[in-house]
């Protein structure tokens, strides 16, 4: 039996067809990641997804790949092999070093740290909403990020915005416009998938002084597709 068969096979009960399955996981591997919330494309192939669950999950298991799915909040992301994944102790031995894998800046390294440790200062303190999030200013968070990490956000415009641009692609956050970010004024809400995203040790290591581990590396689109 050819696999193609066999996955026509496994899609019978579920409506779907192969174009429907591979459509969901091209999708996965160029974004890595799969929020309900975030648009009307991203709603159906979610929906899909928990459709064929088992299925998308064998297939990718044959790559070595990972997924974490997040029913409460309503999120898939995919973990590339050597990745430490939600809920598994240790991290598989193998190595991976393809270019599957886009690898983040120092300064999006620092920032998505404090944006763990301010959303769980939220959670202590009950101010998170029904979907999750926490909403915080700007200034609060540069603030946390000068006096924890003795870092500041990039100068320049541009490369300030490129760096929260790339963790709204990660769907770690949310923010109305790039212009506000120009401004101490703005707010943003932080998903709560950023806990997932950050392993402990990693806060464990920054709080301590250390070199912080890079946070969980999700199968992330690649570094020049926008």
């Amino acid at each position: 039996m050819r696999l193609e068969e066999y996955l026509e096979g496994r899609l019978e009960d579920s409506g779907l067809n192969i174009s429907e399955l591979q459509e969901l996981l091209i999708r996965l591997l160029n974004y890595g990641v799969l929020l309900r919330s975030e648009s009307q494309t991203e709603r159906e192939l979610y929906d899909r997804f928990v459709r064929i669950e088992e299925l998308v999950t064998e297939v990718l298991a044959l790559c070595g790949l990972r997924l974490h799915h997040d029913r409460r909040f309503e999120y898939v992301r995919l973990y590339p092999p050597g990745s430490r994944t939600p809920g598994l102790d240790q991290a598989e031995e193998q190595a991976f070093g393809g270019s599957l894998r886009a690898r983040l800046t120092q300064h999006e390294i620092a920032l998505i740290l404090v944006l763990r440790v301010q959303y769980d200062k939220a959670v202590r303190e009950g101010k998170i909403d029904q979907q999750g999030y926490a909403t915080e200013p700007l200034e609060a968070i540069s603030l946390a990020m000068k006096s924890w990490l003795n870092r500041s956000l990039p100068e320049k415009v541009g490369d300030r915005r490129s760096v929260f641009k790339r963790l709204r692609q990660l769907r770690l956050i949310e923010y109305r416009t790039e212009e506000e970010l120009d401004q101490s004024e703005a707010w943003l809400r932080i998903h709560p998938m950023i806990v997932d995203f950050v392993s402990a040790e990693a806060i464990e290591a920054a709080r301590n002084g250390t070199t912080p581990m890079e946070p969980t590396k999700p199968m992330e689109e690649q570094q020049n597709v926008s």
